[in-house]
Parts: structure tokens; sequence; C-alpha cells
């Protein structure tokens, strides 16, 4: 795991370039603590800061393949790098070092583009070609490691630079660029609860998509996709006990490639389903004890430690868990909207934040976690809630209700008093308004007040509905399919893995994987959940093929999503960064905000008792806060922790300079001669 950043410039002086790609990897020192590293060139630079998890000796980047041809800056894991590097192997392949970056290049050189389907990894990378001068840059195909640029052809550039960094922090140290909030882009992430899959909240950046790569070339941008998410998969044949079978053996490939590591890996234990599944598979095929950990917290409403302790005694895991209060949470806000560089609706980040810090305390730098189980075998309440709304005017009235008290035992607005509310709520929604969007009709009506917070946002939809409209094969999909597509390409990315998941571990520079994102098991839940989920019990499958290893009451435990205490913390803690909602004059500062509904908003929330504020007042609340610090940060200039820390010092241990080699480019290459396109 690293932070790559990088820049093709023919404006940087070049006795200067030095200096600027080191202090655009100063500013993301914290994803790779162990190694830094850049390559310079005529117009053009690149380098790392490197976790160091696999061949920690011989690993070093920037990495040249054996002509010193192509140059590559990486980012992640490459989890079935053993498989390729024999296969490279057999085509006449030489490696000089026992890591997957060398592993990564090499399928470049031999393959071209046509590499990515066959990486199984969590990666963004760069490749610069020292012939032609272009640019390769590719991101996995969930959106597990991040991946950002600007330049070339974004929105309302003009620039004749292009920039692209692990997080958007790094183009902070570029000479003359300055950050600013797009008011367009903040409604639309207010309203879908996360910036679109090539978006960002900032003018003239953007990230590269999931499954997808960009060729830059002379002052060009070609972007290409090379992976669509696949739900439409043919059905599991086999009998229930083999689709249990097959669904125990995919994990567990899974689980045994991400173990693969020359660090001690560990595991989140959230002492639900899905963690506890990676847990068990994890110490069956761990050689040493594996260590879990976990966050408490004091609210007993959020807490899990019952569970999570059960599980933990039931495997004999190693278990450390830590605290947190909502003085925790408002303490360590600032910092984890720092790591995020996006607004939030939750304040759930933050605790994940302060235990990533925990883990690694513990000497651990490499973590696996249960994301992605949820959106791979339907398990979010979102997916029920979908498939009875589709129903709806085929149920009878006692049924329609029965399924409602099913959805969300854990909140107080499903208890049986509002109950008649909800059946009329979910009529008015049991028809399709926005196209393509029927699965989540009702989050987006939380979404769409959120959005009020803009003046002149227009419709923060469109954008999304343009992207469902020329998805191919979306619109044949059923409504719960459509829900998963959705939560795939927006939340999943757009949050859990990024905001609440890889930003906040990488923010104290641990690597965590996701053992259910295994493309092989995605495959595998789409293949059982067409033939055997009919939505009775959640992850019913998932659940008998792991009955005889975890303890009853962890099958027997309805989900509990996991939260975290909102709007009600920074009332009652009061930090000083809470004067940024309560001046007119700080509030004015972001562009596009509209005054009358952010104060009313303000003065409902500060003025109200805690029981009293509405889901969607509570998501709005924090969007606002944390907009307006990701402002004060990054628009106005303090470009420093969210708690005053700056960076840890760059040591540049590995500099490749090749405007000091003597004589022409590598023999017998010539510019825009043969190798990938």
């Amino acid at each position: 795991m690293c932070g790559i950043a990088g820049f093709v410039s023919p404006s940087v002086d070049a006795g200067a370039t030095p200096e600027v790609m080191a202090s655009m990897l100063s500013l993301i020192r914290h994803r790779g603590p162990d190694e830094a590293g850049y390559y310079l060139d005529d117009g053009a630079a690149m380098g790392v800061v490197r976790l160091s998890v696999i061949d920690l000796s011989t690993g070093a980047q920037p990495m040249a393949d054996p002509s010193d041809r192509y140059w590559i800056c990486f980012n992640g894991e490459l989890y079935n790098h053993i498989e390729l590097r024999q296969e490279l192997r057999s085509l006449g392949r030489r490696f000089r070092t026992r890591s997957d970056t060398e592993v990564v290049l090499q399928a470049w050189a031999q393959w071209g583009s046509a590499c990515l389907p066959r990486f199984n990894g969590a990666f963004a990378f760069a490749i610069r070609d020292t012939v032609s001068g272009h640019l390769f840059l590719a991101r996995d195909r969930y959106g597990k490691r991040p991946l950002f640029y600007s330049g070339y052809g974004t929105s309302g550039s003009r620039s004749r630079e292009f920039l692209f960094a692990s997080e958007m922090k790094a183009f902070q140290a570029f000479p003359g660029f300055r950050f600013e909030t797009d008011p367009g882009e903040l409604a639309t992430s207010f309203a879908i609860w996360t910036p679109l899959p090539d978006r960002t909240p900032f003018r003239r950046i953007r990230q590269l998509p999931m499954g997808s790569f960009l060729t830059v070339r002379a002052g060009r941008m070609e972007l290409t996709m090379y992976d669509e998410l696949e739900l439409n998969v043919e059905p599991f044949t086999g009998s229930v006990r083999e689709a249990v079978a097959f669904v125990r053996e995919t994990l567990r490939e899974s689980v045994e490639m991400r173990l693969r590591s020359d660090v001690e890996v560990g595991v989140y234990l959230s002492g639900g389903l899905d963690s506890s599944i990676v847990t068990s598979l994890a110490t069956g095929l761990s050689a040493h004890e594996i260590r879990t950990f976990s966050v408490e917290f004091e609210e007993t409403a959020f807490d899990e430690s019952d569970s999570q302790h059960a599980v933990a005694s039931h495997l004999r895991t190693v278990h450390s868990s830590i605290a947190v209060s909502g003085a925790d949470i408002a303490a360590n806000f600032p910092s984890a909207v720092y790591h995020a560089e996006v607004p939030s609706f939750r304040t759930a980040f933050v605790p994940m934040y302060l235990l990533s810090g925990h883990v690694r305390d513990a000497g651990i730098k490499v973590i696996l976690s249960g994301e992605g189980a949820d959106e791979a075998f339907l398990g979010y309440s979102l997916f029920r809630e979908t498939s009875l709304r589709a129903e709806w005017y085929d149920l009878p009235d006692d049924e329609r209700m029965a399924r409602i008290a099913e959805l969300h035992p854990e909140l107080n607005h499903f208890r049986p008093a509002n109950r008649a509310r909800l059946k009329s709520l979910f009529e008015q929604f049991a028809v399709e308004r926005l196209p393509g969007l029927f699965s989540h009709e009702l989050r987006y009506q939380n979404g769409r007040f959120a959005a009020r917070l803009l003046k002149g946002r227009g419709d923060p939809f469109a954008d999304l509905l343009a992207l469902t409209a020329s998805t191919p094969g979306y619109a044949a999909l059923s409504p719960v399919q459509k829900a998963q597509w959705l939560e795939f390409k927006t939340l999943l990315p757009g949050y859990l893995l990024s905001t609440q998941g890889e930003r906040m571990s990488l923010a104290h520079g641990v690597e965590n994987r996701c053992p259910f994102l295994d493309p092989g098991v995605v495959r595998a839940a789409a293949s059982v959940n067409l033939r055997f989920d009919d939505g009775s019990e959640e992850k019913a499958l998932l659940k008998e093929a792991f009955r005889g290893d975890l303890p009853q009451s962890s099958l027997a435990r309805r989900k509990q999503p996991y939260r975290a205490p909102g709007a009600a913390v920074f009332k009652e803690q009061r930090p000083d960064y809470l004067d940024l909602l309560l001046s007119d004059t700080e509030l004015s500062r972001i562009d596009g905000i509209d005054l009358v509904f952010a104060r009313r908003l303000v003065a409902k929330i500060m003025g109200t008792p805690s029981e009293g504020i509405s889901t969607k007042e509570d998501q709005a609340f924090v969007f606002l806060l944390s907009t307006a610090v990701l402002h004060e940060q990054f628009v106005g200039g303090r470009m420093r922790h969210g708690d005053g820390r700056a960076e840890a010092e760059l040591k540049v241990d590995t500099v490749v300079d090749l405007r000091t080699l003597p004589g022409p480019r590598p023999a017998g290459l010539r510019p825009g001669s043969g190798g990938p396109r």
C-alpha cells in the first residue's frame, strides 16, 4: 500500500521539479511512512510514498522494467501476483524482485491494457513510457484505491499541466494550483450521499472511475472502461448444499489470497456476520494467532461490544478494542475530514480513523474487513424494502405491515406506533418517479433535503440519471439488481471504501483488504442470489455456509448497521470549529451556500432536543459542518491536519533523474516505437 503523485508540465522550471515532487509527496506521507522515491524526466515527474507489505527489501519505487523504458508508481496490492508471475515467466519475462509491483509492470509490458482484467487486487497506478512520453493511469474494478487527476480536458480547465495523486491534497504543492468548491457537485453529493464515480467536490479535479484506465498523450486524455459490473450472470445450477459449499470455498480462497503478506495481518471485527466470517476463515488459514480490533461506544444504542467479544472468544483471537465517546468524535472530526477530502453525511468515519491509529500503534500494517458483503449478498434492508415497494400492489395489507415491521427494528421511527405512517409513505413510493432510481427514491428524499443547502443547484440527480441511462444493460436489471448496481457504483466506493474505509486506514499507514470484494466472490454471490435469495432471511445462504464455525448468537442476530452519534455530539461538545456554522461571515465564504436555509437548519439543530431532530436534518447538518471544515482546510489554505499537525518530514530514499543520463533513450527504442497501446 502506498501513495502516488505526479505531473506532466512544460511550465515547471527544471530546477524546481525535485522540490515540487517532494512537496507533493510530503502531503501524502501518512499513506506510506516506510520509504519515498521519485522519478524525474523532461517536463514530467512522478513519485511514491511506500507502505512496505510485500518484498520489504527490494520492492522500492519508482520501478523500471528490464529495458528501462517503462516506469511505474504503484499504490495497492495485487493479490494474485504469484500466479501471474508464473505465467509471465513462462512467456520469457525475467524478474529482479519478489514484489507485486514488478508483476504489474511486467504484465503491462507483456499485454498492455489487456493486463487489467487479469488483476485481482486493490490498486491505482501510473506507468510512464519514456520513449513516447505517454502516461497510463489505472484503477481497480471496485474503487478500493483512489486516484485523482486535474488538467487537460477537466471541466473549465485550460491548463497545460496534468496532475495526478492518490489524494487531492497533494495538488496544493503544485505551483499555482488553488482549490475551489463546486456547488453543483456538492449538491449532487448531498443528494445521493456521495460524489459520482468520476467526480469530486472541487472544480477542475476528477477521480478516475473504478474499473477504468486513462491514457495521457500529447496534451490529450482518453478514458476507457475495462470492467463493467456484471449482476445478470448465469444462475448457479447445483443444489442448495452445493451452493453452500461453492460460496464457502470461494470465500476461503479469497481470504487465503489476502493473507499473502510479509507482515502480520489482523482483522476488523465489528461483531456482525461478515467480519465474523472473515475472522473465522483467517484463524483457520493463518500460521499465527489472529489479532482482531473493534470500536466500542459509550452510548449503548451504537455499541456492539457484546457481539464482538462473543465472536473473539469463540474463535480465540487476540482481541483489542477502543472505546469512543462523543467527545472523541468531536475532537477528531476535523482530522478525519482532512483525510476524507469530501463532505460526509455521517460521523461514523471518525471512530474508524481512531481505530486505525490504534491498530498501527499495535504494530499491524494490514487489516481484513467485511466490506462489500452486504452489496454482494444483498444484506441491506434497502434490498428488502425495494422488493416490498415493487410488489406493493400485489400484496395483502397484513403482509405489507409485517414486512415493514421487519425492515428496521433498530430504528425508533419503525416502531409499531409509526407503522401506519410508514405504510402511507411506502404507498406513495410504490411507483417509480425518478427513472431507473426506484430503489433509492426514499433514501434520496433525505438527500434532496440536504441539497437545499446549495442555491442554484439545478437537478442534483440529473448526472446520476444520465449515468444509469447510458449504462448498457442497466434498464434490463430487476429493481433489486438496480439497487445493487447503485450501491456498487455510489455509496460503496464513494463512502464505505473511501471516507469510512481506505482514507481512514491510510491516515495511519494501515492497509485495508476486503475478501468479499474478490471478483470471484462477487460473481459467485450474483449467481446464487438469483436462485436462492427470496428475501425471507437476511443472507441465508451465507449463514448456512458458516453455520458450524460461528457462535449461534452471530447467526441469529439481525444486522445492526454500523452507526455513530451524529449532530448531538457537536451540540453537546461545542468544539471551536462549530463557529464555522454559527457565523454568517464564515458560512458565506463557501461558494453556493444558501445562507437562509443553512441558518434555519443550524438554528433548528442547536435549539431542539436530540430526539426532536429528524434523520434528514441530522444528515444535512453533518454534511454542512464537514463541508465548512473541508472548505477551511482546502479552499481557505489551512492545508494541515485538522488538529494542526503537519505531515512528517519527507526523507527521499530513491531518486531517478532521467534528465541526467548521458546519451539517447534506452537502446533499440525510438520515439513512438512498439510498446503497449
